[in-house]
């Protein structure tokens, strides 16, 4: 027995007929208004502001120039020049040529930018708007796989879509010059035509061919192979298939991704030596200097190390700006968080019920690829941790899909008027027991209180409130991150970095 979540007829309305862009207005509202805040992001940020920019820059420099792909070498990262370029804001005197770390990149972004940086003389605006061009991409992938695993909730769709839209750290990202945003976009789409091979809409080497794109585009890409062998147990499991379907469908995934990714492959193996095939062993040599967590943990202990990575990590998700130099007002983590809260409870109590009751297998299969998706890169975001400390949420982003879908989905359980009751009782306790602490002589902000009591109100108007009226409290929502995007632009990033 499945358990649906309520339809919500002016949504379903709107969802029937009429022209794609009546239909569909919300999804183009938003990726209009994702469009307006990248290009605001693209032209103010200031020139350089964003994490590893100039050696991404460098190396489209080194193709659009005819030099070749680059290699990976000695000084081509120089740890104290970096610190020194960061405190003093990339003073124009001060050269960023010799930046080149980020050479042991597969290819395909760089090669993608190449023209453009041509054509428009290295115009680091033109590279950055490319950039949010692909970012548009994956707010609208995302929709897309949204739709696919709620096909008569297009509400849920558009929620989830503006919630990576008006992401502001997302939004920083995909504004700057690096290849994060192709990353994203191969992989949210490698997911979406997953979804749809496992109701046999889409042949196997389709899904071969994003694959092998992956395999040139960014490591972080590469747990899409563990996610290949996953979907086509799926679809073997649910279909009743021999095993010999089994292994033919992985060749014709596996076939032409490997047959990309080792053109990328081969060439590191003959540059770099074996067994260094990625490039990674040499970038790990060459990155003398970096932060490293034995160090971290040797020096401060493990405490400072997982509170510290905990509350970083936290934040650079949400929006800590230009080399992690620009911390946000603390009220506004503060909010950030509390909706985080939210989302997370609502979205445990429909999976509790999901669980209990059971999903329909079409359903529970797109859960679990998405579910193993988002587990993988939190590994990969662990591993790397253990080695460099990197607490950098914007490394969680390739897990967007499944954390938007969970976003959505936790936020209209919470409007359901008897947990709505509950959650705003909740609020009010928390509320209640801060105010006691307060007198009690801890500090505790007014803001704090502000803050919960208006989580409170706001989620029992919504759960109270008539069903017709659901979708524009999902609309004030998502003004109001669009709303700070831009206050994080002027308030912040410009005032702190310019």
């Amino acid at each position: 027995m499945s358990v649906p979540l309520k339809r919500i007829p002016v949504v379903d309305s709107v969802h029937v007929g009429g022209s794609f862009l009546k239909r569909h207005w919300p999804a183009v509202l938003i990726l209009a208004a994702y469009l307006l805040v990248g290009l605001f992001y693209a032209s103010y940020t200031p020139v350089w502001q964003a994490p590893d920019e100039p050696a991404h820059y460098n190396y489209i420099r080194s193709l659009a120039e005819g030099r070749g792909i680059p290699v990976m070498d000695e000084g081509d990262y120089d740890q104290a020049y970096i610190v020194r370029l960061t405190t003093e804001g990339f003073p124009p005197e001060l050269s960023i040529a010799s930046l080149e770390y980020e050479d042991h990149q597969p290819p395909l972004y760089y090669l993608l930018a190449a023209p453009l940086f041509a054509l428009s003389s290295g115009n680091v605006v033109v590279l950055r708007l490319f950039s949010v061009v692909l970012g548009a991409g994956v707010v609208a992938v995302i929709m897309a796989i949204v739709l696919e695993v709620f096909p008569d909730r297009p509400c849920l769709a558009w929620l989830a879509g503006g919630l990576v839209a008006f992401l502001p750290q997302h939004v920083a990202m995909v504004s700057a010059v690096n290849n994060d945003a192709l990353t994203e976009l191969l992989l949210a789409s490698w997911v979406l035509l997953a979804l749809r091979y496992l109701r046999n809409a889409v042949h196997p080497a389709v899904l071969g061919v994003v694959l092998g794109a992956l395999f040139l585009t960014k490591t972080t890409g590469y747990g899409a192979a563990i996610l290949s062998v996953l979907v086509v147990f799926l679809r073997w499991r649910r279909g009743g298939f021999s095993w010999k379907w089994a292994v033919n469908q992985g060749v014709l995934i596996f076939g032409p991704g490997l047959l990309l990714g080792s053109l990328w492959w081969v060439r590191n193996w003959v540059v770099y030596g074996w067994p260094d095939f990625m490039g990674l062993l040499r970038h790990n040599e060459i990155v003398v200097g970096q932060p490293r967590t034995a160090d971290f943990l040797a020096r401060d202990g493990a405490w400072a190390f997982y509170t510290g990575a905990l509350r970083t990590t936290f934040r650079s998700f949400w929006g800590q700006f230009g080399w992690m130099g620009v911390v946000l007002d603390s009220r506004i983590y503060l909010g950030v968080g509390l909706l985080s809260a939210v989302m997370a409870w609502g979205a445990l109590w429909r999976l509790g019920e999901g669980v209990a009751a059971g999903f329909e297998p079409r359903v529970r299969d797109a859960l679990i690829l998405l579910g193993v998706s988002a587990l993988i890169t939190f590994g990969l975001y662990i591993f790397y941790n253990f080695t460099f400390v990197q607490h950098q949420g914007r490394y969680l982003f390739p897990a967007l899909p499944p954390l938007a879908l969970a976003g959505a989905v936790g936020l209209r359980r919470v409007t359901e008027k008897r947990l709505a009751v509950m959650t705003s009782l909740l609020f009010v306790i928390v509320a209640v027991i801060f105010g006691l602490l307060g007198l009690l002589g801890q500090a505790v902000s007014l803001w704090s209180l502000a803050l919960i009591g208006g989580c409170s109100v706001a989620v029992l108007a919504a759960g109270l409130a008539p069903r017709r009226f659901l979708p524009a409290f999902g609309g004030i929502l998502l003004l109001g991150l669009f709303a700070l995007d831009f206050l994080c632009l002027f308030g912040f990033i410009i005032p702190m970095l310019a």
